[in-house]
This record gives structure tokens, C-alpha cells and sequence, in this order.
């Protein structure tokens, strides 16, 4: 299992940032989606944990063959997704993902939210986490962003930073929203990505359960 830790300086304040995670996620999903590939939103409601209190739970597909390396669009069918699934409970959140064609392959992220530097070394409880991980810093300034490159190593990396510089970039759009006005923006964003996504492929479910059986 791969452990790694990444900083992410912000020039916001956690109680900023609540609002502006929300707009970044869903206005970049809107942006990215088009031709029957990108984000469809499957879910996304009021949840409650025992532990963790009141969040929000959302469940997305992220289409994306066109953006694989070529040696694994060959392999995989037309129609691949991976499945997101996130549970909010700012300023702690925790999202997994899992891949339709690949059922071994799992991603588990935890985020945590402080007003600090990057400089808490204990900010997870787990201390196991702490001695074994590897910790990268991301500058959402200077950190640039290669172009049409693909290193498995640094996919999560890349789109971290493209997330948070976005989210700063736009900032002058969001800043003076309320929670109401950002989870209303939120819907419509997500209504309007579902559109985008869905018209394009009728059943990505049959096509993927159609390849499935044809390899077996």
C-alpha cells in the first residue's frame, strides 16, 4: 500500500475555504465534462455519522477513456468510469475511489482542514500513518502542472493542484456566497453536468457488463 501525505498552503481560512471547496468541485466537474465523458452525480444528500456529526454524502462517476494512456484504452471498454464517493464533514472529509474494470483498484483519501502553515506533523490520529508516510508539499503559485503527461505517480498530485489553484483563481466568484446560495449553485452546476454526461452514452452499466462478459 502507497502512503503519502500532501500539504496544501491556501490564502484562505478554513471557514472560507468551506464555501470555496464546494464551488471549485463543482464548477470544475461542469467544465471538464463534455461528450458523454466527465463527472455525473449520482448522489448527493444530507448524512449523519455517529462519530463525525452531520455532513454531506455524494456519489459520482467520473467518465474518462479519452483520458487514459493509449496502451489502456486498448484494454479497458469504451464506456470506464470510476466511482467517487465522499463523505463531508467539513473540515474533515473522506473520499474513495474505485474503478468499474479494475475491482482491486481503490484510492482512500482523508482531508483535513486547519489554519496553519502546513506545519502540523500529528494532524492525523493514526500514528502509524504519521512514521510511514511520505509527505509532499504542493505550491498552488509555482507548481507547475505538466502538459499532456501521464506518470501514475503523480496523478493525484497534478489534480490537487489544479483543484486548489482553481479554487483561488476563483475566488472573486464565490466569496460573498452563503452555504444556501453555494449548495443552490451546487445543484444547478450538477443538473446541468448530468445533462453534459448522460445524453451522450444511454447505458454505461450494460455497455461495461456487455464487455465483461465477452473477456470472461
Amino acid at each position: 500500500m502507497l502512503l503519502k501525505e500532501y500539504r496544501i498552503c491556501m490564502p484562505l481560512t478554513v471557514d472560507e475555504y468551506k464555501i470555496g471547496q464546494l464551488y471549485m468541485i463543482s464548477k470544475h466537474s461542469h467544465e471538464q465534462s463534455d461528450r458523454g465523458e466527465g463527472v455525473e452525480v449520482v448522489q448527493n444528500e444530507p448524512f449523519e455519522d455517529p462519530h463525525h456529526g452531520n455532513g454531506q454524502f455524494t456519489e459520482k462517476r467520473v467518465y474518462l477513456n479519452s483520458k487514459l494512456p493509449s496502451w489502456a484504452r486498448a484494454v479497458v471498454p469504451k464506456i470506464f468510469y470510476v466511482t467517487e464517493k465522499a463523505w463531508n464533514y467539513y473540515p474533515y472529509t473522506i473520499t474513495e475511489y474505485t474503478c468499474s474494470f479494475l475491482p482491486k483498484f481503490s484510492i482512500h483519501i482523508e482531508t483535513k482542514y486547519e489554519d496553519n502553515k502546513g506545519s502540523n506533523d500529528r494532524i492525523f490520529d493514526n500514528e502509524a500513518k504519521d512514521l510511514e508516510r511520505e509527505v509532499c508539499f504542493i505550491d498552488i503559485a509555482c507548481d507547475e502542472i505538466p502538459e499532456r503527461y501521464y506518470k501514475e505517480s503523480e496523478v493525484v498530485r497534478d489534480i490537487l493542484l489544479i483543484g486548489h489553484r482553481q479554487a483561488f483563481a476563483w475566488v472573486d466568484e464565490w466569496y460573498d456566497m452563503t452555504m444556501d446560495d453555494v449548495r443552490e449553485y451546487e445543484k444547478n452546476m450538477h443538473e446541468q453536468t448530468n445533462i453534459k454526461v448522460c445524453n451522450q452514452h444511454s447505458s454505461p452499466v450494460d455497455d461495461i457488463e456487455s464487455h465483461a462478459q465477452t473477456s470472461t
